[in-house]
């Protein structure tokens, strides 16, 4: 190179680093920033080759090349190994090879990888000071990403922000006719669109239910047909349709839609479709004048109004139908997922209750009735005060066993002996008055006092057979079941008054408590097994004997009074034992074992409540 073309050379030098910074200060994003980012670091690393710039999404990928330097011929498999290289290690690596060293720098934003920046250098260039200008300049592409992520929070904020108010909206009114036409309403003012429709798929096809700023459209029939035809279009692709497309956009049938836009001379029509559970239901479509169309953030915007408002409606929908409707409704769904695929637990589920509905119905069991029960002695007696008076003494209490003719308890007597100490000496006066007018024979005066005589001696025999009454003794072996004196020795006693009661230890009856709805099914005769408390592994036949025919209350329940003949009583049993008799009254179908009293029940209701 001669002189003169390296002056030229050295003047060309700044103008390029200026239009290169004009460039760079001019760029909004995207490749021309990059571009003219990557530019200015292969301008300042002195004796650059080549160089390449890889952007992704952070962490996740995949990542491409967002520009090259030259171009993307420059770039060799050595600088593309030293970027790998520095994205896998998630620092900065310097790869030799083939006389030129590639230095790579990843891009690390909140310590999430976003990318890397390679550049190649001659084999005798400095890579220490190449690593640092690569490190300085990260920055400005920190920069770019972090003002792209602003931006595209602030947009998902925006979107976010107007469809909650949107489903404000909605959530104003119960029913979903009205919320539909409000929100159609309020779309149409925010939109700038007109008319905007809801629809829901009734039948196959979708039918208009709301148009923004009218109440009602009975004469604007052309316009719901049509309407409903563009809705049922986007509802079988299942997919957001825009008239006209554009051209980045999947192909869509839309001929709907094209009818609809030549019928109105609509600039526009965009219809959402409205999803709950995954299934389409209806659809949301707005219409805008010729000039004028959907910019791709609004289309995002409102299909994320679609998704937010969709299940909101539905659950409206569905609280508006009768309730027959429901019934129907729900009996259906459930029988689609019984005899449809999946729903596997289910259908097992539903196949034991049928296995165990028909093995109650065939096969029989014993049916026997349960009913709290006590024992009694056959034959009791009752010890109970002769005259009334004073307890002087208490020999037994309740659950001793006694002899027949042994002392239980004495009267107080003292006053008796005394009555029978004054009739004694009243007695023998008499006999002396009666003996002195013998003597003088005084027939009449006789004849009274021998009177008087008779009437003392009745009165001490009285008094003598209550003396002999003051001890109670018992009138049969057995045991005390009821009475208890000890507290009460020197208490007063009513003629008449129980005070023991004596059952034999050979005889006993069972005392069955039936409620009132199983009374119908006892009968003479029948068997059962009594389990006492105190005994429950000893059971004890029994055979019912006797109904008493009226019934008795007790803890708020009522109940019939069954006796029962114990067969054959073990030397345990005690009188006032307690246990539960079951009475075996036959064979039945175990469905009506286990049911009887619902069914009784239900039959009580309907007689109650029925006309």
């Amino acid at each position: 190179m001669t002189a003169g073309a390296a002056d030229t050379a050295l003047a060309d030098q700044p103008l390029l680093d200026q239009a290169l910074w004009q460039r760079f200060r001019a760029a909004e994003g995207g490749a021309a920033f990059t571009g003219a980012w990557l530019a200015l670091q292969c301008r300042f690393t002195e004796g650059a080759l080549a160089g390449v710039l890889v952007l992704g999404e952070p962490d996740i990928g995949p990542f491409h090349p967002a520009a090259t330097w030259p171009d993307a011929a420059a770039v060799s498999p050595l600088l593309s190994a030293a970027a790998e290289a520095a994205m896998r290690q998630r620092q900065g690596v310097a790869l030799p090879g083939g006389g030129e060293v590639c230095v790579a720098a990843p891009i690390l934003l909140a310590g999430r990888l976003c990318g890397v920046c390679a550049i190649a250098l001659p084999a005798r260039a400095a890579a220490a000071a190449a690593m640092r200008q690569l490190q300085w300049g990260a920055g400005w592409v920190e920069a770019l990403l972090r003002r792209e992520q602003m931006a595209a929070e602030s947009g998902q904020l925006d979107r976010a922000t107007n469809a909650f108010d949107l489903l404000g909206v909605v959530q104003e009114h119960a029913e979903a006719g009205a919320s539909a036409t409000a929100l159609a309403t309020e779309l149409a003012r925010r939109f700038d669109a007109d008319p905007v429709c809801i629809g829901f798929r009734q039948g196959g096809h979708c039918r208009v239910a709301a148009i923004s700023n009218a109440a009602f459209f009975g004469d604007r029939m052309t316009l719901v047909r049509d309407v409903g035809s563009a809705m049922d279009e986007a509802l079988d692709q299942q997919a957001v349709i825009l008239f006209p497309p554009r051209p980045e956009w999947e192909y869509r049938v839309t001929r709907a839609h094209a009818e609809r836009a030549a019928a109105q001379q609509a600039g526009a029509i965009l219809t959402l479709p409205l999803r709950h559970q995954g299934q389409a239901f209806g659809a949301i479509q707005l219409e805008r004048p010729a000039g004028q169309g959907f910019t791709p953030d609004e289309v995002e915007l409102l299909d994320a109004v679609a998704s937010l408002v969709g299940p909101v409606l539905a659950e409206k929908r569905a609280n508006d139908r009768l309730l027959p409707v429901k019934v129907v409704e729900s009996l259906t769904t459930q029988a689609r997922r019984l005899l449809g695929p999946g729903y596997f637990g289910r259908k097992l589920a539903t196949l034991g209750v049928v296995l165990l509905v028909l093995l109650f119905s065939l096969l029989r069991g014993e049916y026997a009735i349960t009913s709290p029960a006590v024992l009694e002695g056959r034959i009791q007696r009752s010890m109970v005060a002769p005259f009334a008076g004073y307890i002087a003494a208490e020999h037994v209490r309740a659950g001793e066993v006694v002899a027949e003719g042994q002392l239980l308890a004495r009267l107080d007597d003292q006053d008796l002996r005394l009555e029978r100490v004054r009739l004694v000496t009243q007695r023998q006066q008499r006999i002396t008055e009666y003996d002195r007018a013998l003597a003088a024979r005084q027939r009449a005066e006789a004849s009274i006092a021998r009177s008087q005589i008779d009437q003392a001696e009745a009165q001490l025999a009285m008094v003598e057979e209550q003396l002999a009454r003051t001890r109670l003794v018992a009138p049969i072996a057995g045991m005390v079941v009821r009475g208890n004196l000890s507290q009460r020795v020197g208490g007063a006693v009513e003629r008449g008054e129980e005070l023991f009661q004596i059952a034999p230890l050979d005889v006993y009856r069972v005392i069955l408590e039936v409620d009132e709805g199983d009374i119908r099914d006892i009968a003479v005769g029948q068997r059962g097994l009594l389990v006492l408390a105190s005994l429950p592994d000893a059971p004890q036949p029994y055979v019912v004997d006797r109904i008493t025919p009226i019934a008795e209350q007790k803890e708020g329940r009522n109940f019939f009074r069954v006796e029962g003949e114990l067969a054959a009583p073990g030397d345990r049993i005690r009188p006032s034992m307690v246990g539960v008799g079951r009475t075996s009254v036959g064979e039945a179908l175990l469905a009506k074992i286990w049911t009887r009293r619902l069914l009784d029940w239900l039959r009580l209701a309907a007689w109650r409540w029925a006309p």
